[in-house]
Order: structure tokens, then sequence, then C-alpha cells
């Protein structure tokens, strides 16, 4: 485990989660525009996945074993969705919604950043055959705009980071309702009810506070597998999943340090010159660090610490394998004018422009109603700033244009391409212009 930790560790100090997903874009990219690497990049997708037990297949749809696109658009990213379902659920219970009046202001600045792009969409395409995607422009990407304020190091306010994070897991929210109202079809309503009995385990597990992470993760990969067979987008399952799992530990601090400095103490005791020596520990000294592993296991809520395991799985491996497999935008079948028409002018407007306009005004309301207070230490061209950089859309962005526009066939193909075109050059002028907005609003901080 303590090469996991150090690997862990050196990620966070070296590489961010938006850096990743940055260079795996860019790859996916590459490979889908080089003739040579094309069809190997396009057939890589269309590989089947397998986990077999017996004649049972827990990576199947209906029956067929899922492809590789699939299992990372289905599986992988139900395990996205659960991580943020965990970090819902510590905002709500700890963090910055768990405070009414601290929440606000963001919770506002979310509802206008997904209210104004979704009506701008709606306004631009009403009467088109892509009306269907006006969700794409809802949500605002974490790891590209956190990735963002942390090129600009400690400049950048601590409120103001907290502002954009908790207005981005409200966005999340949001975007989580759209897919489980309008991206699920033809429910199997015996395969849900068998979901819910399982479900229910898990609530009562959640109350009972049982601590094992395997009781979640094996009954939740069930609830996952009924959800894809019964027409529930499987991603929802994660967030659920997530939301049964206990919040609070079974030893409190005090108790914890109480138990370890009994052990300690126990410990220390020993011969002074064994102590020194690195020879084999005895089975009583065996016992003593087992029970402090044990209390450092149970101060530690099973929340926290998968949320904390998951972070690099998610941030540095799934995240960014799904932008290698959906931010593949094939520009020999787009001309030059497919950027300032159709369905790419209207997500790249409505990243920028209904993003913009949708946190800054709502924000700008809020204070000015009094119902709120604006960031400390902030002022309102940094917060005009931060509602430009919430125009990134990227990951969940990409999810909901292949969930409108992935059918396969040959229109849609093309309309999913186009989307993936404003998307990528949406975030891109939105991550730029927020970045140079920035650069000119903030405090010079001296050297030292």
């Amino acid at each position: 485990m303590s090469t996991f930790y150090t690997a862990r560790k050196t990620l966070r100090n070296y590489a961010s989660g938006g850096n990743v997903l940055i260079l795996a874009s860019v790859l996916a990219l590459l490979l889908v525009n080089i003739p040579s690497l094309n069809s190997f990049y396009n057939s890589l997708w269309t590989h089947e996945i397998a986990l077999q037990i017996g004649s049972f297949n827990l990576f199947s749809h209906h029956g067929h074993p899922m492809s590789l696109m699939a299992f990372i658009n289905d599986a992988l990213m139900a395990v996205f969705f659960f991580s943020v379902g965990l970090e819902i659920k510590r905002e709500v219970l700890v963090g910055e919604l768990h405070s009414f009046r601290k929440a606000l202001l963001p919770v506002m600045g979310a509802i206008g950043g997904m209210v104004v792009p979704v009506l701008l969409f709606w306004a631009m395409a009403s009467d088109k055959a892509y009306i269907d995607g006006m969700a794409i422009p809802m949500a605002t990407d974490i790891a590209f705009s956190l990735g963002v304020l942390a090129m600009l190091g400690d400049r950048v306010p601590v409120s103001l980071k907290i502002f954009l994070t908790t207005l981005a897991v409200v966005d999340d929210i949001g975007g989580i309702l759209v897919i489980a109202i309008f991206y699920s079809a033809d429910i199997n309503f015996w395969l849900l009810l068998i979901a819910a009995g399982l479900f229910a385990i898990l609530m009562l597990g959640g109350i009972l506070r049982i601590q094992s992470k395997i009781f979640y993760l094996g009954i939740g990969a069930f609830v996952w597998f009924l959800f894809l067979n019964a027409g529930i987008h499987p991603t929802i399952a994660g967030v659920l999943i997530a939301f049964c799992v206990p919040a609070r530990p079974l030893f409190a601090p005090k108790g914890y340090i109480k138990t370890i400095r009994r052990n300690i103490g126990l410990f220390s005791r020993e011969d002074e010159e064994q102590l020194t020596k690195r020879t084999i520990l005895s089975h009583q000294q065996m016992n003593w660090l087992k029970e402090i592993e044990s209390a450092s296991d149970k101060v530690i809520s099973p929340l926290q610490d998968l949320e904390d395991s998951l972070h690099p799985v998610v941030n540095y491996l799934i995240v960014p394998l799904f932008a290698f497999a959906n931010a593949g935008i094939y520009f020999g079948d787009l001309q030059l004018n497919t950027l300032f028409s159709g369905v790419s002018l209207t997500i790249i407007v409505s990243l920028i422009a209904g993003k913009f306009i949708g946190i800054f005004c709502f924000s700008l309301l809020t204070v000015k109603l009094g119902w709120a207070s604006i960031p400390e230490g902030c002022n309102w061209r940094q917060m005009a700033s931060i509602a430009l950089l919430g125009g990134i859309g990227f990951t969940v962005s990409l999810f909901i244009a292949n969930l409108s526009f992935g059918t396969g066939d040959a229109i849609a193909s093309m309309t999913l391409n186009a989307s993936k075109l404003g998307i990528v050059v949406g975030s891109l002028l939105a991550g730029v212009g927020g970045y140079l907005s920035l650069r000119l609003t903030l405090p010079k901080i001296s050297p030292k």
C-alpha cells in the first residue's frame, strides 16, 4: 500500500487532472486525423469486454457483450459519477453546501450557469434537428477549471477556489438529474424492482454504519448491472450508491488518539536494545501495531476513504481515458464554416456567452438582493473571470453529447462530430479567456 500512496502523492505534486486530460484529448485528435492510425483508433473501441462468472457476463447489455467504448461510457463513467456522488454528499454534510448562506451564492451562480446556456441553445436551435443536445452546455468541468486556477498559484484567493468548486459540484447535480430524467427509456420494471431491493439493503447498511467498502462496492456492482439492463442510465446507479456510503466513522478522533497512545506506550516499554534493532517482531508487538492499524481504519469514514482512494483513479485514469475515447474529432469531414454554423456554433455561444451571463448575473443579483455576500477578498472583475472560466464544459458536455447523438447512423455521427468540435473549441476559448482575465484582475504577489 505504501507504493500506492507514494505514487498518488507524486501525481498530486507534479501533475494535475487537467493536464492529463488535455494530453489525452490532444492524443485522440492526433490519432483520429493521421490516416495510418485512424482505422486503429476507430476499431479499438469496438473490441468486446467481458467479466465472466460461469455463463454470466457482468459487462453485458441485454445479453450482448459491451464494446470497449460502451464499457468506458457506461461502466467507468459510473465510477466517475460515484466519485461525484461521494463529493456531493460530503459537501452537503460538512462542506460549503452545509451552510445555506455560504452555499447560496455558488448555488445561484450554478443555476444561472445551467438555465441560461440551455435557453440560449434552445433559442438558437429551436427549429433544428440538433435540439436534443440542449443540455450539452450545462455543466462545468471541475478538473479543467481548477487546473486553470492552479496555473495562477497563490494569487487566487481560497474563497474564489471554493466558489468555483461548489459551483461545479452543483452543476454536476444538475447534469445527473438531466441524465436520469431525459436519457432513460424502455424501462424494465422487474429489473428495476430488484435493483430497488438491493439499493434498500445498501441504505440499511449506511444507516447501520457498516464500514466494509466491499459491501457497498460489491452490491453496488449488481445495482449498476440491473440499471444498465433496466433502461435507466447506469451512471445514475453510481450516484445513488455513493449516497448510501456512511460519512461517520466508528471512532471519534479522541478515541483514536487514546487507542494509539496506549499501544505505543506498550510498545515503548520494550527493551531499548530490541527497539533499535531491525528484527522480527514478536506476536505481542504485531498485535499492538494491528490494533493501531485497525483504529486508523475506524477513524476515517468509508465515504472519505473511498473519495480519497478514487481521486487519483478518476482524475488520472478514468476521465483522461474517457476523453481519449470521445474527444477524437475527425476534421476530414468538416468544412471551415462548420465552426460558424449549426450545432458547433450553438454550443460555443452557449458555453461562452451563456455560462458567463448566467453565472455572473445570477451571482450579482443574489448579492444585490442581500441574500449572500461576495467571496472574501474578491471583487466583481474576478467573479466575471470565474464566470467565463465556468464555460469549460468538457467532460460532462462530451458525455451528454454522446447520449444525445451517439445513435450510430451517419447523420447522428456527423452531428456528434460537430458537437465535439463545438465543445472543444468553446471550452478552450473559455479556459484561455478566463485565465487571461484572471491574470489581469488578480493581485500581484511580491517575490520574497
